[in-house]
């Protein structure tokens, strides 16, 4: 409770006392080196981790272990021991994930693609790997094999909208404004509280056009929420037919203003 609650230091301190008399406590190590990691302490968390991986076949283990010898700048031996749990079999599909993320985080885009094309290849249909994989594709921007990737996700699951959200962000980043708003007003009606999905929109509408609707999208947006205002006004400002403020003043000047009669987000 104290490790979800992010009360990092209680949730250590449990988990020491626990491991004080039990020191192959799986569950008091798993804790006690999440604390840590997020205390910020990673490279303490390496050496538990390593005892019960020594001692074990235990590829979740493993793969916290590869996640702490990344964070803790050990990023070579952290990769080796990720690339040994992918190995495994069965698979562990969250191994596959972390690797990718390593290697993506090196830069190695491409290789974190085929990690996770193999992932899928042993779980095909599996959303979340899919989801990886589409947000990959984009960060390589190779925008078809996104958006086909994402869209057969979202046949697969059409509630989630973690799925819609980056096929509509594939889609507007493909150009297609039009596919791009459908699919966030759908992401929208499932989560109408989502604030970047409705600037996101407002960039679509206001590219196909509809500036009045895509003016009072981001109105909705920066409405009771000033905190809101960079995010409406890099929004409008992405847009080519949008508008630059040269003032954080005008822009909450113009955001403020009533809407048009007959603008819909």
């Amino acid at each position: 409770m104290a490790l979800r609650a992010r009360q990092f230091d209680t949730a250590r301190q449990l988990a020491s006392e626990a491991l004080k008399s039990n020191r192959a406590d799986r569950n008091a190590v798993m804790i006690l080196a999440h604390a840590m990691i997020g205390q910020g302490r990673t490279e303490e968390a390496i050496a538990p981790l390593e005892r019960v991986v020594r001692r074990n076949d235990d590829p979740e283990m493993e793969t916290l272990l590869g996640h702490a010898l990344c964070g803790a700048r050990r990023t070579s031996d952290g990769i080796a021991q990720l690339r040994k749990t992918t190995a495994r079999r069965p698979p562990y599909l969250p191994a596959f994930q972390e690797l990718a993320g390593q290697l993506a985080n090196t830069g190695e885009i491409g290789a974190a693609v085929a990690i996770m094309q193999e992932a899928l290849a042993l779980a095909p249909g599996n959303v979340d790997l899919q989801l990886d994989l589409g947000r990959l594709h984009l960060r390589n921007n190779n925008r078809s094999e996104a958006r086909r990737v994402l869209a057969a996700a979202r046949a697969a699951a059409p509630g989630r909208t973690d799925v819609l959200t980056e096929l509509a962000w594939a889609q507007l980043r493909d150009g297609s404004y039009k596919e791009a708003a459908d699919t966030y007003r759908h992401a929208l009606g499932l989560r109408p509280d989502d604030l970047l999905s409705r600037a996101n929109l407002a960039v679509c509408l206001m590219e196909m056009g509809e500036r009045a609707s895509g003016e009072a999208a981001l109105r909705s947006v920066f409405r009771g929420r000033p905190h809101m205002l960079g995010r409406a006004a890099l929004a409008m400002a992405t847009s080519s037919r949008g508008r630059f403020f040269f003032r954080p003043s005008a822009a909450a000047k113009f955001f403020a203003r009533e809407p048009e009669r007959g603008a819909t987000p």
